[in-house]
């Protein structure tokens, strides 16, 4: 198997995946389906990999795949010719012919579409996109929240991502609710709940229909890369598109 399905009551048009790490061309760390270029595998079996993904899934063209900075932009797909590698943590499109893709190792994956099936996003959201308002601005860009559905792919599990005082002081006061969101370790380090945080920001959204969020990128080494648990490691795609 190549990927996850998202298990969501999507719209039939509505086509969304994260891969696993098997069923690829690359070697050692990386092994096997690493799809990002920029960790320092070799290039060559990363574009494999993104050929066969793009075969294997049958996609309608290539992901367009981002220069992620743990920012809070997204980038509008459109008909327009698109720049390579374009700087952004986020995808958003009406068009049925393109793919909206965010590369992960540990930071979650949100994936967004409305009941309509006429609009999807793609979002990276790690601890400090979280906090920028990543998924606030992708949400912005459907009509209606109300109509949105999330579905929450594998992220790092609340039992392995420590974090200092700073990030949980600064989610506390963005919103003191979101101190449930983290857990105790010392008085300088904290549990932080990557799910719990975008659950809670996309119910302040308007958000009401949230699927996902039982996976552990650093539990399940068999299935998925963990930069946590392995600095030198590959990166998952979570995609999503309008089937033509």
């Amino acid at each position: 198997m190549m990927w996850l399905d998202a298990n969501w009551p999507a719209p039939t048009a509505v086509k969304a995946v994260t891969t696993y790490r098997t069923g690829g061309y690359s070697q050692a760390s990386y092994s096997s389906l690493n799809l990002a270029l920029h960790v320092n595998d070799d290039a060559h079996n990363v574009k494999l990999n993104r050929h066969c993904l793009t075969t294997a899934l049958g996609l309608p063209n290539a992901p367009v795949w981002l220069d992620q900075v743990h920012g809070t932009q997204l980038l509008e797909l459109n008909n327009a010719e698109q720049s390579i590698n374009p700087q952004a943590d986020g995808a958003v499109t009406q068009q049925k012919d393109k793919v909206c893709a965010v590369l992960t190792a540990d930071c979650l994956p949100v994936l967004l579409c409305n009941k309509q099936g006429t609009q999807v996003a793609a979002v990276h959201a790690g601890w400090r996109g979280l906090l920028g308002g990543i998924i606030e601005n992708a949400v912005a860009t459907f009509e209606k929240p109300g109509d949105v559905l999330a579905w929450l792919g594998p992220a790092i599990g609340p039992g392995h991502f420590e974090v200092g005082e700073e990030v949980r002081d600064a989610f506390t006061d963005k919103k003191p609710l979101m101190q449930q969101a983290f857990r105790y370790v010392d008085k300088k380090h904290y549990y932080a709940d990557l799910y719990a945080l975008a659950r809670m920001t996309l119910l302040d959204c308007g958000v009401k229909k949230m699927y996902g969020g039982e996976h552990c990128t650093y539990n399940e080494a068999d299935k998925f890369y963990s930069y946590r648990r392995e600095p030198t490691t590959g990166r998952m795609a979570s995609l999503i598109w309008l089937q033509p």
